[in-house]
């Protein structure tokens, strides 16, 4: 249960996040989902092996997450969770590719080891970006961004409901552990067949309660769709926003920007 409440008073933190008045809450959804996108791209673009050359482009999460007032902490523990499954991608590289590479120094170091450390990190910035744009923008903006750049209603529609019955199916899943705590049961112990059961009364129960939302969804005019309020425009701010990122990301991707630096910083020691 402990858990449970953490995680939900991460996502209301979030959600907290993109209600205030932010630089980047304040962006138009459309530029910061091409952004991000176009971020994506660009980390996905470098060789296999690239390492050093993708630091750069951690500056773009670290200055969303400044622009939109939103604790690193939550993001990196959100990061960390699927983590393992950017791990199971590369775990065994080191293994099958045993060529060497030479690094500065002399150094030497399997080549495998670089994919991996690659892997590692492109997923780290590719999914840490994509968390602070839902957390700088909220689910309905960015669906309203979304179906503006032309994604089909029905998707839009289905991120709206799984954003806000989530929260509604984890209430009734609290709710059975307190009535259950109250006759004096621990969920810890339990057989496998009263976690069955309790299974089926949750199910039964989110059932009951979708059927509800429904009929209270028509009683007021719900025609099938979602209706998303437009309270954005596209602003010389947005323009800004998107072409300076663009550039900044064409720049990191044709200039090794840490080999560079190294090189300046070396010509002015001599």
């Amino acid at each position: 249960m402990c858990n449970r409440d953490a995680a939900l008073r991460e996502i209301a933190s979030l959600q907290d996040a993109a209600a205030r008045d932010t630089p980047l809450g304040r962006l138009d959804p459309r530029a910061k989902i091409l952004t991000v996108l176009g971020f994506a791209v660009v980390v996905v673009s470098f060789d296999r092996y690239a390492v050093t050359a993708l630091l750069p482009l951690a500056l773009f999460p670290l200055g969303l997450a400044a622009a939109g007032c939103i604790p690193l902490g939550v993001i990196l523990r959100k990061v960390l969770i699927a983590s393992p499954f950017a791990l199971m991608v590369g775990l065994f590289n080191p293994w099958f590719d045993t060529q060497s590479v030479a690094l500065a120094g002399g150094l030497h170091i399997g080549a495998g080891w670089l994919s991996l450390a690659s892997i590692v990190i492109r997923f780290v910035l590719t999914v840490s970006a994509t968390l602070l744009l839902v957390a700088g923008t909220g689910v309905v903006p960015l669906c309203h961004g979304l179906r503006a750049l032309g994604v089909p209603p029905a998707l839009t529609q289905q991120l709206l409901l799984l954003q806000r019955y989530t929260l509604v199916l984890t209430g009734e899943a609290t709710r059975m552990q307190l009535a259950h705590a109250l006759r004096g049961g621990a969920l810890r112990g339990l057989p496998l067949a009263q976690w069955a059961s309790l299974l089926g009364h949750l199910l039964l129960r989110a059932l009951q309660r979708a059927q509800r939302v429904h009929q209270a969804m028509l009683s007021r005019g719900f025609a099938g769709a979602l209706p998303v309020a437009n309270s954005y425009g596209w602003h010389s701010c947005d323009t800004l926003f998107l072409l300076g990122c663009s550039a900044f990301f064409v720049l990191v991707r044709g200039v090794h920007l840490p080999q560079a630096l190294g090189a300046v910083l070396l010509r002015v020691a001599a």
